[in-house]
């Protein structure tokens, strides 16, 4: 099977005031990187949030270096939420998974 990466972009709640008012975290996933972005760009442009500190190159370099991609998001010093973008593989190449190989049979004289 062919492997492919995909990207999951994560928007989790954090601070104080999810202690007030608890929320799962809110998950999606993507088969593009640039897509994730654009995606995540749009809805944080729609709701007023900042979107300078998200661009393509800050994202993919993050990716290289860590395997992913965080920034905290808050309100006058209180946080609101943290907006995660995280490489996944699908079809991982399957080892042995553990299994050793059979003994043979000792023949009999």
């Amino acid at each position: 099977m062919k492997q492919q990466a995909i990207y999951e972009l994560s928007i989790i709640s954090i601070g104080t005031l999810n202690e007030i008012r608890q929320k799962e975290p809110f998950t999606v996933f993507f088969s593009n990187l640039s897509k994730t972005i654009e995606t995540l760009m749009l809805h944080l442009g729609t709701n007023g949030w900042e979107t300078k500190r998200v661009n393509y190159t800050a994202v993919y370099r993050s990716m290289l270096e860590k395997g992913k991609f965080g920034i905290d998001y808050d309100f006058e010093g209180a946080k609101m939420f943290r907006v995660q973008i995280t490489k996944r593989v699908l079809n991982p190449i399957i080892t042995s998974l553990g299994i050793e190989e059979k003994p043979k049979a000792r023949k009999v004289k």
